[in-house]
C-alpha cells in the first residue's frame, strides 16, 4: 500500500525477491510527497537514531551504485555543506558518509559546517525509474482509494502509506510535517548547501540535473497543500542571501509536500485478521535517505512471514 518513495522501493525489493507483488496507492509520482523532495541524502526528522543511521549507509551505498552503474535513475554524486551556527561536534549521521571534513569558509553568520558528498536524487527522474523498473516485472501500480488495510486481498500487506496511515492503521501519532519548495532554472550550480537549524523555517538549494530546488518550509501540524506565495518570496530571499548566483534566477514552479512525521519510524510486523501486515512509515523529512535500508529490512519480514 502506497507507491511513494519508500513504497515503490519495498516493491522492487520484493519481486526481486521472487513475491509476487501488487501496489495499491491513492497518489503516484509528482502527486506523492516524494514528488516534491529536494532528495538529498540526509536523515532529517526521522528516529531511532541507531535504526536510521543503519538504514541511512545502506541508502547512501544503494545511491552511489546507482549514481555509478545507472545514470538514467537521475542520481548525482554531489559535494555540499551543511551550515552550523555554532561550534559543535560532527553530526550523529556523520559515519554513514565516507568524506566528511568541518568547513570553516561559511558564509557570515555561521560558525563552521561539514562539507561531504551526498546522493541528490532528482525525484522527476527517480520516481518513473522505480515504476519502469517494477513494469519490467510486470508490476504496474493500481490507483484506488482504500479507507482500511483489510479492503486489500491476497497475503502479506505492506503499509506504506505515509500520512495516510493516521487513518487506514489507524496511527494518531503521525503529524504532518508541511514543506513548500520553488523550483528554479539550473544556473550552473554543482553543490548543495543547507541550513536546517532552525524550527520551522529551513534554507536549502540543491541543484538537480535540469532545474535547482530551493527551500524550504518545516510547519509542524500544517496539512494546507496550497502554495503559499508569502512563503515562497521568503524562501527565495533567503535561498539568493546564501548563494548570490540565485538572484534573478527564473522561476520553474512551487511545490507543497506533507512530511510523514513520527516520534519514531514503524518499521514491525504485526498479525491483523488472521493476515501478515508489515508497517514501513513514518520517515519524517527522510523517506528517500531511508528508503533503499528500510526496504531491506521489509523484504526480510515478509520473507519470514511467507515461510
Amino acid at each position: 500500500m502506497g507507491a511513494g518513495v519508500v513504497g515503490l522501493t519495498c516493491a522492487l525489493r520484493l519481486v526481486e525477491a521472487g513475491h509476487e507483488v501488487r501496489v495499491v496507492a491513492r497518489e503516484r509520482l509528482a502527486a506523492t510527497t516524494s514528488g516534491v523532495a529536494a532528495a538529498v541524502w540526509f536523515p532529517y526528522r526521522a528516529l531511532p537514531y541507531d535504526r536510521v543511521l543503519a538504514w541511512s549507509r545502506t541508502g547512501y551505498e544503494a545511491f552511489a551504485t546507482l549514481a555509478g552503474e545507472r545514470p538514467e535513475a537521475g542520481v548525482r554524486l554531489r559535494c555540499g555543506v551543511e551550515l552550523a551556527r555554532d561550534e559543535g561536534p560532527a553530526p550523529w549521521w556523520a559515519d554513514a558518509v565516507p568524506d566528511l571534513v568541518r568547513a570553516t569558509d561559511v558564509p557570515a553568520g555561521y560558525a563552521c559546517g561539514w562539507r561531504f558528498t551526498a546522493p541528490v536524487v532528482d525525484m522527476s527522474r527517480y520516481l518513473p525509474w522505480l515504476e519502469a523498473s517494477l513494469a519490467g516485472h510486470g508490476v504496474v501500480p493500481q490507483v484506488a482509494a482504500v479507507a482500511d488495510l483489510a479492503e486489500l486481498d491476497g497475503g502479506v500487506v505492506v503499509d506504506c502509506a505515509g500520512l495516510g496511515a493516521r487513518e487506514l492503521v489507524p496511527d494518531p501519532t503521525l503529524t504532518p510535517v508541511r514543506g513548500q519548495v520553488v523550483l528554479v532554472d539550473q544556473v550552473g550550480l554543482d553543490e548543495w548547501v543547507v541550513d536546517d537549524q532552525g524550527s520551522d523555517v529551513l534554507t536549502y538549494v540543491v541543484p538537480r540535473i535540469d532545474d535547482i530546488v530551493v527551500g524550504g518550509t518545516a510547519e509542524e501540524g500544517v496539512d494546507d497543500p496550497a502554495v503559499d506565495p508569502d512563503v515562497a518570496a521568503g524562501i527565495l530571499d533567503r535561498a539568493a542571501a546564501l548563494v548570490p548566483a540565485l538572484s534573478g534566477a527564473r522561476v520553474r514552479g512551487h511545490r507543497v509536500g506533507l512530511r510523514p512525521a513520527r516520534p519514531a519510524v514503524r518499521l514491525d510486523d504485526e498479525c491483523r485478521d488472521g493476515r501478515t501486515v508489515v508497517h514501513c512509515y513514518g520517515h519524517g523529512g527522510a523517506g528517500v535517505t531511508l528508503s533503499w535500508g528500510c526496504a531491506d529490512e521489509v523484504a526480510a519480514l515478509v520473507g519470514a512471514a511467507s515461510r
